[in-house]
């Protein structure tokens, strides 16, 4: 293949990645910007496959390889997506962001062990100093991105032996100035091998790598979880993009770029959503304080409890309802019930609205993709900032599975997620509450609204308690 058209084959896979990334920034165009992505990642596979069988025509072996790693790794990519639960996307995204982490890993080892077999210098010349610097930030970068991935994991998930670090953060006296010490120690060695091309220093920022993706990730505690994972996803895109730059590879410059960048922005959103700091995200510092993680666990206080025929009343009448999701609805996957009895009401003449909070779940974006999947009109879910004016007016507000997204705490000086915009639930003039029970959210907070006057407490799995509610309506 000529460079010319290798060149007009990544532009054009370039092409359809940016226009994935803005099909896939509303509901109604993400079918759209799936197919652009599918598009452009088959253009520059085929392409990069292409070049591979060209420049290794005469090495079998090789070839073989190839051939292996792209059939094993794409049955287990099948069959993961085929059997991934909604409720463990969180997981399987964590998952993904560790693996492009070890590519970019392996990749830059390969090039530092023999450079000339990826075309970069001849063979027995060095690299240059702009190609070692690229190479050892990738590699930092990447082993960063691999084992905060793991961590975050082990803190989404509740089944496996990372259960030890599930949503607690985990501290110690001088964590701060050890991570400071780690990350100068890093520098002076990625300086050595810019200077010398040893392998003693590529192989310390690995080491070192490898040990701050720990150390940055177990501080940090599950109510913040999904910024974590925003964040590890735009530290995957710049190891990509490393790497592109030292292989001379324009696609992967491109599209780590776009990963990285895409990655950098929602995570400085999801900052300004839980009022936390940009640059405390990068630096593993944020997250509920260790003497807050257990404020609200240990209070027991009264709060009014009905049944499933004491909502569907006060539902059936109501002039207008505003639907709060959240990660105790994934956890039952009721969204499909929450559709049949949002359409039960609106037969009723019941006006009927969600509210999305952008952290509400366990990742960006996690009740916008469940409230999909069940087919929920799109004109019916509203963000944060579009709907809180609306609850003040609301007849009802029926929140399901949520809980730090709604505190009223984030309005008290003093408390721990103060500052935080939080769905105005309680300006409702009824407040309905669906819960397994009156444990505290990954915040680790007692939730005033539980106790409000207005508030009625519904205890149970959500999608049993909601269908419970639709038959009651009916």
């Amino acid at each position: 293949m000529s460079p010319n058209i290798v060149a007009l084959l990544y532009l054009t896979a370039s092409v359809c990645f940016i226009q994935a990334l803005k099909g896939l920034s509303h509901p109604t165009t993400s079918i759209r910007g799936n197919l652009f992505g599918m598009s452009g990642m088959a253009i520059a596979v085929l392409t990069t496959a292409a070049l591979v069988l060209e420049n290794v025509r005469d090495t079998p072996l090789a070839i073989g390889w190839a051939i292996v790693g792209v059939v094993v790794g794409g049955a287990i990519g099948g069959r993961l997506a085929l059997r991934v639960e909604m409720t463990k996307m969180p997981e399987l995204v964590a998952f993904m962001h560790s693996m492009i982490g070890l590519s970019a890993v392996l990749v830059a080892v390969a090039e530092v062990a023999e450079p000339w077999a990826f075309g970069v210098v001849g063979k027995g010349e060095p690299l240059a100093a702009g190609n070692r610097v690229e190479l050892a930030l990738g590699i930092f970068i990447g082993a960063l991105t691999f084992t905060g991935s793991v961590i975050a994991f082990g803190k989404l998930s509740g089944k496996y032996t990372f259960r030890l670090f599930q949503g607690s953060p985990v501290r110690f006296s001088g964590q701060h100035k050890l991570n400071l010490l780690l990350g100068l120690a890093t520098a002076y060695f990625c300086y050595e091998f810019v200077a010398t091309q040893a392998w003693a220093g590529i192989l310390m920022v690995l080491i070192l790598g490898l040990a701050l993706g720990v150390l940055l990730i177990i501080p940090i505690g599950g109510a913040d979880m999904p910024v974590v994972v925003s964040m590890l996803n735009s530290y995957s895109g710049w190891a990509a993009a490393g790497i592109g730059f030292s292989l001379g590879n324009s696609m992967l410059i491109i599209a780590g770029s776009l990963v990285g960048s895409s990655g950098a922005i929602l995570s400085y959103i999801m900052c300004r959503a839980m009022n936390r700091s940009f640059l405390s995200v990068i630096l593993g510092g944020f997250g509920a304080s260790a003497e807050s993680q257990n404020a609200g666990a240990s209070q027991q206080r009264n709060v009014k409890s009905g049944s499933a025929d004491d909502v569907a009343f006060v539902l059936g009448n109501a002039e207008s309802v505003v639907i709060v999701p959240g990660y105790g609805l994934a956890v039952a996957r009721a969204q499909h019930a929450v559709k049949e009895m949002a359409e039960k009401l609106t037969g009723k003449g019941v006006n009927v609205k969600y509210a999305i909070h952008p952290v509400a779940g366990r990742m960006p974006g996690h009740m916008n993709v469940l409230l999909a999947e069940a087919e929920v009109p799109y004109d019916q879910v509203f963000e944060m900032e579009d709907i809180n004016s609306e609850f003040g007016q609301a007849d009802v507000a029926i929140v399901l599975g949520a809980n730090d997204v709604v505190n009223p705490a984030a309005l008290q000086k003093g408390s721990p997620i103060f500052g935080m915009p939080i769905l105005d639930a309680y300006k409702a003039k009824t407040v309905i509450i669906n819960k397994r029970s009156m444990a505290a959210g990954y915040a680790g907070l007692d939730n005033e609204l539980f106790y409000m006057d207005k508030s009625m407490m519904v205890f149970g799995d959500a999608k049993k308690v909601v269908e419970d509610i639709v038959k009651a309506i009916e």
